[in-house]
């Protein structure tokens, strides 16, 4: 008779097969009762509405959202085609949004398809699907994201309600400025003969500063016939320093949001101090927060059923605690890494109080501090030799977050520029504030985003004399929540008052770790 270890182990397998056909929604019809119930019980499977489910890592506490924020985009698109087939699209407002690269999950996915009911499906954590009743784009205007049929680009564009551009300025900007020619929009606009649109469009790219598309625009639909007024549909101008021929959206989102979010920033922050006279005392105060700086950062795992899990399991050596020799040897790197990473930061603290530009500093020394923070785990073989290689080759994910990072293209178009950023940037609490943010949103590293984010952060507060600020353990969910907001709603202002309440705190004398809201 099978042990319940055999009887798990022979569920796995079946749950492993549909892993690797890439399957992430997974309908009741995929797994018999007896493998569903058994791989619900024992945490593998969790349902996200009735008759389907997605896969779970064992270890994921109830409420945790990540396996979910992970999963959602690829359930999704499942999901819509097994209940519409061809007979849907995601709605052109939240299709801009994706070719802003701005892939955060939404709160409600919005569909069209002429199948519609009106009324939203639940899924779970606070998430869920309406389907409009509506006829379709033109099948020219559809392409495939991810497996989900989105409006294109130029139809995402043209087919978006006017408050996109002044509530998700952004994602609008964004979009428009990967259009390098008004033939792109012109088609749409013609055959649909949307002049009121056209005189809207025209207006945003001359916010932008791209007079000739506005002008073909205006021109092309004129020649046509077509009786047209341009408006300007944003409520800001864009800054005049914007260079809007870049082509990457990635550079391009986070050009934006630093111009948007950096006067936020400089409204809230301290008064700078200033580089100090006393450079000794200064860095002999940072050696002395070592250890109540160093904290580990958030990581997530790759929740895939493995052979050697399997195994485990099958044989009984499974232990949902893990194992403590392991967990005391990677603790113990992860210390001794620290502390290296924290000395070669002095060394560029050391440049920067010098007088050294410190975006350019920090874009040379950054890899240092990264090696040395991985190093001794490569030197123990926890980690492979590899891992010290750079920026990421793999996507990456935030625990608990709706936020999913940029792709590991878009990291190597994305760092370049947030030192850029950095060594034109004028007042130390931004390069501070959006030094950090930029970076864990961008995520350029498998492991680790959180202290070297941190650790930049640190870094860019001392350039302006500002002492160097812990954020302590017991605001990590205030500290989280700030950063989840202005990943997911772009909103800058909860982190940017975070951190200078922690700063203003500091520069009173209070110790830090000791604060309570």
């Amino acid at each position: 008779m099978a042990t319940p270890g055999e009887k798990l182990a022979e569920s796995l397998e079946k749950l492993k097969v549909i892993q690797e056909k890439g399957i992430v929604g997974i309908k009741a019809s995929d797994l018999s009762r007896v493998h569903k119930e058994r791989l619900i019980k024992n945490g593998f499977i969790r349902e996200v509405l009735k008759g389907w489910y997605i896969s779970a890592p064992y270890q994921e506490e109830k409420g945790d959202s990540t396996s979910w924020n992970i999963s959602f985009w690829k359930f999704c698109s499942r999901y819509l085609q097994n209940r519409y087939g061809d007979d849907y699209c995601i709605s052109a407002e939240q299709s801009l949004q994706i070719h802003a690269s701005n892939n955060s999950v939404p709160k409600q996915l919005i569909i069209r398809s002429t199948k519609g009911n009106n009324l939203p499906t639940d899924l779970i954590f606070g998430t869920s699907i309406f389907v409009m009743k509506s006829t379709l784009p033109d099948k020219a205007e559809i392409e495939e994201w991810n497996g989900l049929r989105i409006a294109n680009l130029e139809a995402s564009i043209v087919h978006s309600t006017p408050s996109i551009f002044s509530k998700q300025s952004t994602d609008a900007r964004t979009s428009l400025m990967i259009i390098k020619d008004a033939s792109e929009l012109l088609r749409i606009l013609l055959d649909g003969g949307h002049s009121k649109i056209a005189g809207r469009i025209a207006g945003a790219y001359r916010n932008l500063g791209q007079n000739k598309i506005a002008d073909d625009i205006i021109k092309t639909m004129k020649s046509a016939g077509y009786d047209i007024r341009e408006t300007d549909p944003f409520k800001d101008l864009t800054p005049d320093n914007f260079n809007s021929r870049e082509k990457s959206p990635y550079v391009n989102r986070i050009k934006l949001m630093w111009y948007e979010m950096r006067s936020i920033i400089i409204d809230v922050f301290p008064k700078e101090p200033g580089i100090p006279k006393d450079k000794d005392t200064f860095l002999e105060k940072i050696e002395e927060l070592y250890t109540t700086d160093a904290y580990h950062s958030l990581s997530i795992e790759k929740y895939n059923v493995t052979s050697n899990l399997i195994e485990r399991v099958r044989s009984g050596d499974w232990d949902t605690t893990g194992n403590e020799d392991d967990k005391k040897q990677k603790d113990t790197m992860a210390a001794r890494g620290y502390w290296l990473a924290f000395n070669a930061v002095k060394k560029s603290i050391i440049k920067i109080l010098n007088g050294k530009n410190a975006g350019l500093i920090a874009d040379a020394d950054h890899g240092d501090w990264y090696r040395e923070l991985f190093g001794p785990g490569v030197t123990v073989g926890l980690l492979k030799p590899s891992d010290l290689a750079g920026y990421r080759n793999n996507q990456v994910y935030i625990g608990r977050s709706k936020h999913t990072p940029i792709n590991k293209e878009g990291v190597r178009d994305a760092m370049p520029i947030l030192f850029e950023l950095l060594e034109n940037e004028e007042h130390a609490g931004v390069r501070a504030v959006l030094g950090h943010f930029i970076f864990v949103y961008t995520h350029p590293y498998m492991d680790g985003n959180g202290r070297m984010g941190r650790f930049l952060m640190n870094v860019m507060l001392t350039s302006g004399g500002y002492p160097w600020t812990v954020i302590p353990v017991q605001e990590r969910e205030n500290y989280m929540n700030a950063l989840e907001s202005a990943s997911v709603d772009q909103d800058i202002e909860p982190f940017a008052k975070f951190i200078a309440w922690l700063v203003a705190s500091v520069l009173k004398g209070k110790p830090v770790a000791q604060l309570n809201k």
